[in-house]
């Protein structure tokens, strides 16, 4: 009986069709930052961290202040998608649904901030909020000048309801 089940659910799993287009989902993050450098020779892999950066950042860094943003992977294009002139210059990728490390985070800084410094726009997420705040402080600790701006755009939220408060979305988008 157990395989009478398993073989009509295969059946019916068959013939719905695909909502999206992932290989192996624990391959799904590098998947999208290859594709990501295939796609626009403008960026580049930071080591092998989850991070794409501007390919042109050792040009512009001491010129301007970096920009730094991510989050959890599963939003694409969010992010890496906003990464060139006028824009971010850097990027750091989670996992799916999940908040990059601090390490990661402390890296980008150090590799992409010049002489003005970097900012980080980062979401209202708990876990965005502390591994960016904690690499923020160890980058001011070496001397780099570093801010940090969050962003809390959530209409979804009245203002003074829920625990985390509202949550950067959309809006985030507009402060790339």
């Amino acid at each position: 009986l157990a395989q009478e089940c398993s073989a009509e659910r295969v059946r019916k799993m068959s013939s719905q069709p695909a909502k999206k287009f992932i290989n192996k989902p624990d391959d799904v993050v590098e998947e999208m930052i290859q594709g990501m450098i295939v796609c626009d020779h403008s960026l580049r892999r930071l080591g092998e961290l989850n991070v794409l950066i501007r390919s042109d950042i050792d040009e512009v860094k001491n010129k301007q202040v970096s920009l730094i943003s991510g989050g959890g992977s599963g939003h694409e294009p969010a992010h890496a998608g906003y990464i060139g002139a006028g824009m971010l210059s850097a990027a750091v990728l989670g996992g799916v649904f999940a908040s990059p490390s601090a390490n990661s985070v402390f890296e980008t800084i150090c590799a992409v901030s010049g002489t003005p410094g970097c900012l980080l726009i980062v979401k209202n997420y708990t876990g965005d909020r502390l591994n960016f705040g904690i690499a923020m402080e160890r980058a001011r600790g070496l001397g780099i000048g570093c801010e940090m701006v969050i962003v809390g755009d959530d209409c979804a939220l009245p203002p003074d309801q829920g625990i985390t408060g509202r949550r950067g979305v959309a809006g985030t988008v507009l402060v790339h």
